[in-house]
């Protein structure tokens, strides 16, 4: 049968809405993952429910499309991405419920791996996989990758710790292995499968050399084919078949849901940083470690290579600087529920390791600041080399797994290897020691056709070394495409004809992720490489490995941080291609740059938010910036910032319309018309907690020690809105505070002209004129830093800060100074209650959460409740009003995690964040000072 592509969108439209894409934009950027793969899916779908991915199920054997499901698209051997149907889901799949006191943990297939160990912190547990990744990988992914990590090996990966998962089949079968009425009902509905599963099992059970094989194979990481061992350890075909689906990168169905049994998050650490003259004298240690695996939780390999690459870096330990040419390293780490267990493991394994002397002498702390500077050097290698590669380069990290017998030889062939294909000079080497988990990063410029038949070349020699010595060709990362050619290799052909059996009984159609795991294709692993193209330097080192996602306020809207970079690649690729005159390129450009503006710029909030996790630091705002400076002519904005009184003034006006409107109409009314309006003509909206006009009087009042309030433009104009507990302006509750603290407050006399100039920072000749003018004008108010200067907003406090971080100035965000220097001169009673707490993204940048936190702690008696995992609201200013869908997607997840929690009051440090946290959770949100004036006593 044909695929029918365009009879699909159609049909899915009817029940997804908005949430299916064809355009050419979308389908582009939304194809790229972290792997070296480029595939521009047909179709692009967002699911929510499970009756979502059924239907999919329909539709594609209805119409022949294959389809390729995707949860953080943080996987690295090419099985999450396909020419296809690509299927999003993480919006709607954050389910996670701890069980039994954190015995267990339900979690939905969008929760993120550091999400749902945050949430079994309490019970002092974790879930078992431990990726790299962790911070962005999904549970989705990591159990259809059956990912490991450092401290997990085989013993704690998916496949060990499931409890029971949650499916959808190939024909739109729903399974549910937790609750026995599905259970029931699928072995009535599907007995062919289920008898096909124990027939494999027979057969491997009565195959002496076979089953020999899956047994040894599966004693160390092995990600390559299907997971064989589930027909060796289950008898139960349920059991064989939720086994199955791990590690079975969505070519057997799709992961709705898991139970995962948890493990100890042990509380005490200790670290040993041991260095050897080369890697092969380094492996004496690493046998030794082995043998003690029981006391050990991680060890970590690295050649010389990572270690000179880090070298110098920002927040290294110095002892690198001792580390000669040839050097190798372990950090090791031993963890335990109890300090005198921890340290009796300790001294017997350093006794155990006199028998493998270091060249420099050992390192060994209990001290987190001082072992995790020794992480660093860890962490860092992948970043630091990536960011160091070649203009043009991509990044490809490969891993493989020896027995311990088999080890040193293994990683001797290895580096034969790398330098016979000529990868010596940009590779390096490391890997979880324990485990006999090597892992190698290579950086190869793929559109140049030699390096390109370099790495396939590679690739194949590195599938028949590793095969010969009886290892994994893939240990951790996954088969995907990349080892799809080999997987018959590793196996033999009875093992192979197996994992097709596999396939055929659950996805008879061949339509789920095709050629994945099993190909036809020898060559698949080398076609569809990523091409670079020069772009903006500031971005260029993206590995587009997706860290930056679940930060970005747009994800759930528009396009993240990757993806804004890789739209940027594909219009310098297309842009010269169509230098060459080709129509059809022509056109496809054409399109992107059209659908750029709001996609890419209009939606971004320039927040900076994707810099504080991208391991390179790579700010993608700059993107949207450069674009709304090329834009935009300085004329209105100067007369803006001449007049600005003027301009405070005016917007006061137009605050007391709305009062005026929202009193005669309700709030509600003037809200629903603003949005009508809004999607009509593109004005602003009026939300229902939309601040009155500010009517206080700025009188300065010295004292004997006292502080320059620069009180912002946007709070010099905005008083609380109506339904706030507190409806007093934000310069009078700190005037309040400051008094009782025995501070005076001087207002400068030339406030009304005063602007931070963050609202200007898209001209850049008119930015500069106003921070110097600032600057000046600051330093003779504040008798050259003498008196403390305060500002009310954390976006402004932030950009001054920034602005003028070498002149001398004291310049502090409202909330910072009231904890450093009102809070110890205040008697707090605290109030006995729960709040809700959000330091806004500027405030975070400037490192400032923890101490909203301990300020909020001093204040309440009760929780102080955070959603950490929104880095921005969204509202970006004036986005809030003019764009408020941003604003509204930013806040889905913090919506519905203060859905419940029945709080009455929300504290912040930004006006206009403010708005939109109150609006979303109907929780009214105020500048923290509320909080700390409201339990401070005269």
């Amino acid at each position: 049968m044909q695929q029918n592509y365009a009879a699909f969108y159609q049909e899915a439209q009817e029940f997804l809405g908005d949430r299916v894409y064809k355009d050419y934009l979308r389908r582009v950027v939304y194809g790229i993952d972290a792997s070296c793969y480029r595939y521009v899916p047909e179709l692009v779908v967002k699911v929510r429910h499970e009756a979502e991915v059924m239907r999919l199920c329909a539709l594609a054997k209805k119409h022949s499309t294959s389809l390729t499901f995707r949860a953080a698209g943080s996987s690295l051997s090419g099985q999450a991405c396909g020419s296809g149907v690509l299927v999003m889901a993480n919006l709607g799949w954050q389910e996670i419920k701890p069980q039994n006191d954190g015995a267990s943990v339900r979690l939905g297939c969008g929760v993120i791996g550091a999400q749902a160990n945050n949430a079994l912190r309490a019970y002092q547990k974790k879930i078992g996989p431990d990726p790299a990744t962790i911070a962005t990988a999904m549970v989705g992914g990591i159990l259809a990758n059956n990912a490991s990590g450092m401290c997990c090996g085989v013993a704690q990966n998916s496949y060990k710790t499931l409890k029971s998962i949650r499916v959808v089949l190939a024909d739109g079968t729903l399974l549910d292995t937790s609750k026995q009425e599905s259970v029931e009902a699928f072995k009535q509905s599907h007995a062919p499968l289920l008898e096909g599963l124990l027939a494999l099992r027979k057969e491997v059970l009565e195959d002496e050399e076979l089953h020999a094989l899956i047994q040894k194979k599966y004693k160390i990481k092995n990600t390559t084919g299907y997971s064989l061992n589930a027909l060796v350890d289950f008898e139960d075909p349920i059991d064989i078949l939720s086994h199955l689906f791990i590690g079975s990168e969505g070519t057997l169905g799709f992961i709705s849901s898991c139970e995962l049994h948890c493990v100890p998050d042990y509380p005490y650490k200790i670290c040993f940083l041991l260095f050897y003259e080369s890697l092969a004298a380094s492996l004496k240690g690493v046998q030794i470690l082995a043998q003690n695996a029981d006391k050990i939780s991680a060890a970590e390999l690295m050649d010389y290579a990572c270690l000179a690459s880090v070298k110098g870096a920002e927040g290294m330990p110095s002892v690198l600087n001792e580390v000669k040419p040839g050097y190798a390293c372990i950090l090791a780490q031993l963890e335990s529920t109890d300090l005198s267990t921890l340290e009796a493991n300790s001294t017997f394994v350093l006794e155990k390791l006199q028998a493998a002397p270091t060249i420099l002498p050992l390192e060994q702390s209990a001290d987190p600041k001082v072992y995790n500077t020794w992480w660093k050097i860890r962490k860092g290698i992948f970043p630091i080399v990536a960011g160091r590669r070649r203009s043009g380069a991509s990044v490809i990290t490969e891993d493989l797994c020896f027995d311990m017998e088999h080890l040193q030889e293994g990683i001797a062939n290895l580096q034969s290897l790398l330098e016979k294909h000529g990868f010596k000079e940009h590779s390096v080497i490391f890997g979880h020691a324990l485990s006999g988990n090597l892992h190698f990063l290579i950086t190869p410029i793929l559109e140049n056709p030699k390096e390109r038949a370099q790495f396939s070349a590679l690739m194949e020699d590195l599938a028949q070394m590793v095969a010969s010595l009886q290892g994994s060709i893939k240990a951790e990362h996954g088969t995907g495409r990349m080892v799809a050619p080999f997987v018959k290799l590793e196996w033999g052909e009875k093992a192979y004809q197996i994992c097709e059996r596999i396939k055929a009984l659950f996805d008879p159609d061949k339509l789920l992720n095709p050629d994945v795991i099993l190909s036809n294709d020898p060559q698949i692993h080398a076609k569809n490489l990523k091409e670079s193209v020069p772009i903006a330097p500031e971005i260029e080192p993206c590995m587009e490995c997706g860290f930056c996602e679940r930060i970005c306020p747009s994800r759930y809207l528009s396009l993240t941080p990757r993806q804004r970079i890789s739209l940027q690649r594909e219009i310098a690729y297309l842009g010269k291609k169509a230098a060459q005159g080709l129509a059809t390129d022509i056109a496809l450009l054409e399109e992107l740059l059209e659908g750029y503006k709001y996609l890419s710029d209009e939606t971004c909030a320039a927040c900076h938010m994707c810099s504080t996790l991208c391991p390179l630091g790579i700010d993608s705002a700059t993107i949207a910036l450069k674009s709304r400076r090329q834009e935009k002519t300085p004329l209105v904005a100067k007369e803006i910032l001449k007049h600005m009184g003027a301009v405070v003034g005016g917007l006061k006006v137009g605050l007391g319309a709305v009062q005026v409107g929202q009193v005669a109409l309700g709030a509600n009314f003037i809200h629903k018309c603003s949005q009508k309006l809004h999607a009509k003509i593109h004005t602003p909206i009026v939300p229902n907690y939309m601040p009155r006009r500010n009517q206080f009087k700025l009188t300065s009042k010295p004292g004997n020690q006292s502080v320059l309030y620069f009180s912002t433009c946007i709070n010099r104009a905005f008083a609380p809105s109506k339904l706030m507990p507190d409806q007093r302006s934000l310069q009078e509750v700190f005037e309040s505070l400051c008094q009782k603290a025995g501070f005076g407050v001087i207002y400068p006399t030339e406030l009304p002209k005063f602007c931070c100039g963050k609202a200007f920072i898209d001209y850049p000749d008119l930015s500069v004129q106003n921070t110097e003018k600032n600057a000046k004008l600051l330093k003779e108010l504040s008798q050259n830093g003498a008196i403390p200067i305060v500002i009310d907003h954390s976006a402004c406090s932030a950009y001054l800060i920034e602005q003028l971080e070498h002149t001398g100035l004291k310049i502090y965000d409202m909330p910072i100074f009231i904890q450093e220097f009102l809070l110890p001169h205040l008697k707090i009673t605290p109030l006995n209650e729960d709040i809700a707490l959000y330091t806004m993204c500027a405030a975070k940048r400037l490192g400032y959460a923890q101490n909203m936190r301990d300020l909020a702690k001093a204040c309440v008696s009760g929780k102080v409740v955070e959603h950490t995992d929104t880095g921005c609201c969204g509202f970006a200013g004036n986005k809030g009003f003019l764009t408020p869908e941003l604003n509204d997607h930013a806040l889905l997840d913090f919506t519905s995690f203060y859905q419940d929690k029945k709080l009455k009051k929300g504290f912040c440090s930004s006006s206009t964040c403010e708005v939109g946290l109150s609006q979303h959770t109907n929780i009214p949100f105020q500048h923290i000072a509320y909080l700390v004036d409201s339990c401070s006593d005269e």
